[in-house]
């Protein structure tokens, strides 16, 4: 790649610290050139650890989009203005990545994808988990067949007490939902996308709030305030796809469980299944007898040594750059996270109803 893509950054909080930042500025190609924040200082603090020489700071994410020197645009702020910066971005010639889940809405969703379709510029959304070893290698064993027809799954988000008590997470004006929105989002975007399924049917869904008005609670980030806790501790779902395949989605950030994963799935298909629970395992009959085969995932090989491995943010970012280079589709594509939305925002809606929700032609919605 000979073109070097100048990116900025739109919100300058966790996510892009954690996860955007230390990977794009490890690609040559790339130069991080605009940086914007509502909190001045913060923009600031990511433009000297990461900017270029002349990188600019913003606080207004509208005087950022006239810059027309940048290529790129990352979306890192919180769910409500995911749609609104995105699609302001895009209409101002830029590429966009914008963080997971694709927006607050399932409407939004859609106007972002109707954006992108209308400018003709990429959109992707950052479900990072895709791009994990474990992941990449379950997907190329569903692409050759291995697994057959998976007609069952299960998409698992389950954490015991690890309810996220810093910026606007347990705000639901602001961010829609709790850990069905948050981590839940990761799980079912993996399982669709292992299953290349995109055709949901019907969903049923119920939303809990069982732990989380209690004082003092134990939490890997310090007890929660409950009267700040204003959206779900813990969801859960089915989803039943056009062609009768079901999946059993489950989301929690407090759950009396001692059975926890995070991002992960599990797989039936008619010839064999998968699962992500202990390492990467795939399952099933072979003359006669039942088999369960764990794969060795290691780059290694040689004693005492490793090998080495690309991270899972690592190879998000590169391989996002590379689409907008080689002009190809992204791996995450903007339909397919369209889709996660429907299903997610359907789910709450049973929640709230105490009904199933259709998603097809023929169904309510």
């Amino acid at each position: 790649m000979s073109t070097t893509y100048r990116i900025g950054i739109i919100g300058c909080g966790g996510i892009a610290n954690g996860k955007h930042l230390p990977s794009l500025s490890k690609l040559q190609n790339v130069e991080l050139a605009a940086f914007c924040d509502i909190i001045e200082e913060r923009a600031e603090e990511a433009r000297q650890k990461y900017g270029s020489a002349e990188a600019k700071v913003y606080t207004r994410y509208t005087e950022l989009l006239k810059d027309g020197s940048l290529d790129i645009v990352h979306v890192l702020t919180p769910n409500i203005s995911h749609a609104e910066i995105s699609i302001a971005a895009l209409e101002a010639g830029k590429h966009v990545m914008c963080e997971k889940p694709m927006a607050k809405t399932a409407a939004e969703a859609k106007a972002m994808l109707e954006a992108a379709k209308r400018t003709g510029k990429k959109l992707t959304i950052g479900y990072n988990n895709r791009f994990r070893e474990d992941s990449l290698y379950l997907k190329q064993l569903c692409e050759a067949g291995e697994l057959g027809s998976i007609y069952f799954a299960k998409a698992h988000a389950i954490r015991r007490r690890a309810v996220p008590t810093w910026g606007v997470f347990l705000d639901e004006e602001k961010q829609g939902g709790g850990p069905l929105i948050d981590i839940g989002t990761h799980a079912l975007d993996l399982t669709l996308w292992m299953m290349d399924n995109y055709q949901p049917k019907v969903v049923l869904g119920t939303t809990h709030h069982e732990l989380s008005r209690r004082e003092n609670a134990a939490n890997a980030w310090g007890p929660w305030d409950p009267k700040q806790f204003s959206v779900e501790d813990s969801a859960f779902g089915m989803i039943v796809m056009e062609n009768g395949a079901t999946i059993m989605l489950e989301s929690s950030w407090a759950l009396n469980s001692l059975d926890v994963d995070e991002a992960k799935c599990s797989l039936s298909g008619t010839e064999a299944g998968a699962d992500m629970k202990q390492g990467l395992r795939i399952n099933g009959e072979k003359l006669g007898r039942l088999y369960t085969n764990e794969i060795e995932l290691s780059a290694g090989g040689v004693a005492f040594y490793e090998g080495r491995q690309e991270s899972a943010p690592d190879t998000e970012m590169r391989q996002w750059i590379e689409a907008i280079d080689q002009d190809k589709e992204p791996v995450v594509t903007p339909e397919q996270a369209y889709v996660v939305s429907r299903i997610l925002e359907a789910l709450y809606e049973s929640s709230r109803t105490g009904k199933a929700i259709y998603l097809n032609e023929q169904g309510s919605r």
